[in-house]
């Protein structure tokens, strides 16, 4: 019994002996600090300047594809290519030469008999820059005619003074080589004259059942884009900035 004793003051002494290293042992480790990320501020840049371009505004293009009233269908898109700058109201180049228009078909009328002539009226809906950037706009087709109705130079856009946007502007059939003829076929105007021209000219040659020629707008084909409303954009730079 006095040997059990012994045995158990001699362990105790031991375990007590081993804490106690064990305690200096972890007191000695130097403290750990959580490691503390600093995340570097970037500045940011300040906001590009915008300019604006006013309603009214005229887009010189041509066409970029070719499209007829026999094949071509509602909702169907196509491009057409700025054929000359586009100025803010203050004279600065918003849309250079080469920028694109997107356009969208929104009515579609076959050449029927009689000579009625092929209709295709459109819009447009988005302008895509060269150096990648890409803007809503809500414009409308439309005819661009030299002279003192039409200008455009780097005071300011080019505009239609004394040109009536109120008529129905389409391509209408019975163009010459390079596409369809632009006209307000509705509520009267150049187009609706154009179709009384040709009907009429059918009848006299006795064929009043003769179809009217299509509206083919042949890849090419110059015309108008006229802003419904007025956009805002920044100066144009050959890239785009990257935003960081």
């Amino acid at each position: 019994m006095k040997g059990v004793f012994t045995k158990r003051v001699i362990f105790t002494a031991l375990a007590a002996i081993a804490m106690l290293g064990a305690s200096e042992t972890w007191a000695q480790r130097p403290t750990l600090h959580r490691r503390t990320t600093h995340r570097r501020v970037v500045p940011r840049k300040p906001a590009e300047p915008l300019f604006s371009v006013p309603t009214g505004t005229i887009f010189r293009t041509r066409m970029n594809q070719t499209i007829s009233s026999r094949t071509a269908r509602v909702g169907d898109t196509f491009t057409a290519t700025v054929t000359e700058p586009v100025y803010s109201s203050n004279g600065v180049v918003v849309v250079p030469v080469g920028s694109t228009l997107t356009g969208r078909v929104n009515m579609v009328r076959m050449a029927d008999k009689g000579g009625k002539p092929g209709q295709i009226d459109a819009s447009f809906t988005r302008l895509r820059l060269p150096n990648g950037r890409s803007h809503y706009i809500n414009g409308s087709l439309t005819d661009v005619e030299e002279g003192s109705r039409v200008t455009s130079d780097n005071e300011g856009t080019v505009s239609g003074r004394g040109m009536k946007y109120n008529r129905k502007v389409v391509f209408i059939g019975g163009g010459t080589v390079g596409g369809a003829i632009l006209g307000g076929a509705f509520g009267g105007g150049k187009g609706a004259a154009i179709g009384a021209l040709l009907g009429a000219a059918g009848g006299f040659a006795g064929e009043r059942l003769t179809k009217g020629p299509e509206a083919e707008v042949k890849s090419g084909t110059p015309f108008g884009v006229y802003l419904n409303q007025g956009i805002s954009l920044p100066r144009f730079g050959e890239t785009a900035p990257v935003t960081p």
